[in-house]
């Protein structure tokens, strides 16, 4: 993955960005309304505070409500909502559906399953939203993605965003940016920075229409084909846990080794070596002293359960 770096201070769910470490001291931008410190979790682990200047989404997405930037994220408190653009799997060929799965168009007619294939040769349509069901999923050039895909055309072709919640987003990236079956404290370690990175990416999102993208530009996402048993007890055992310093929260750079971490993330602040992890969790470290190792002076934190 490579990314920009950086310290990210939310107030009520997002949205008082501030890039500069110096600024984040002074204006003491707490995330006391998102994370509730608990001492069991307090673990300490560098942060990456080299961030620049942090912009908004540039214009109102089709895909979100009218309230604003500073409205509530959707899904449930401590585990909200993540867009996830699939640009590994742009652009989008074709569409199919398992299960209870369907589609709609935006006036809310349902898109025949044997029209399906017909969605992007049409460019008068610009939005089609597909429902995974409760056992079924939306399969985009045959790989297939749980909850919600919707595919987008605002006039340079279409794009398909996978919405789910960023639990179950979670699990999916600890198996495409690990094996799985690697030492769970290493894949819990993962599932951490994983959970964080996403985090900061919901207050500072990507675009108007997604917060990040399925790539290593972003992080790894495979849908429903890289969640496995071990991806998911992991994601499970470390649930709504993230890593903050000073109040912000750390976006979580990591790299494959120590060596491809230094090269890409070195300006930017610290980085987990994977298979560093992986090699610490063998010698029988935790999950949390192994952040500890990498992102040194950040704690462990914990998303709110509740609304209030």
């Amino acid at each position: 993955m490579a990314a920009t770096a950086g310290l990210i201070g939310v107030v009520a769910w997002g949205v008082q960005a501030i890039g500069q470490l110096d600024q984040q001291r002074i204006q003491k931008t707490k995330l006391e309304t998102l994370l509730e410190s608990s001492e069991k979790d307090q673990a300490t682990v560098p942060s990456s505070a080299n961030g620049g200047e942090i912009h908004g989404p540039p214009n109102k997405s089709v895909l979100h409500s009218a309230h604003g930037a500073r409205a509530r994220p959707l899904g449930a408190p401590g585990n909200p909502i993540v867009r996830v653009a699939l640009l590994s799997q742009s652009p989008p060929r074709a569409v199919d559906l398992s299960g209870q799965a369907e589609c709609r168009f935006r006036n809310g007619e349902v898109v025949q399953k044997r029209t399906l294939k017909k969605l992007f040769t049409d460019p008068h349509l610009n939005l089609v939203t597909c429902q995974s069901g409760q056992n079924g999923a939306v399969v985009v050039n045959e790989r297939p993605y749980p909850e919600t895909v919707y595919f987008l055309n605002r006039g340079d072709g279409w794009i398909a965003i996978n919405q789910l919640s960023l639990e179950r987003y979670v699990a999916s990236v600890v198996g495409a940016e690990m094996p799985s079956h690697w030492n769970p404290e290493a894949l819990k370690a993962q599932a951490v920075a994983a959970r964080s990175y996403a985090l900061v990416h919901l207050v500072r999102p990507a675009d108007s229409d997604f917060n990040l993208g399925d790539t290593t530009r972003w992080q790894a996402y495979g849908g429903l084909n890289s969640q496995s048993e071990p991806t998911a007890a992991a994601t499970k055992a470390t649930k709504g846990l993230v890593l903050s310093f000073q109040g912000g929260l750390v976006e979580s750079l990591y790299a494959s080794t120590s060596e491809i971490a230094a090269e890409a993330h070195s300006h930017l602040g610290a980085s987990m070596s994977q298979h560093g992890a992986q090699n610490l969790a063998m010698k029988g470290l935790k999950f949390n002293e192994i952040l500890s190792r990498y992102y040194v002076g950040a704690s462990l934190a914990r998303l709110k359960t509740n609304a209030n």
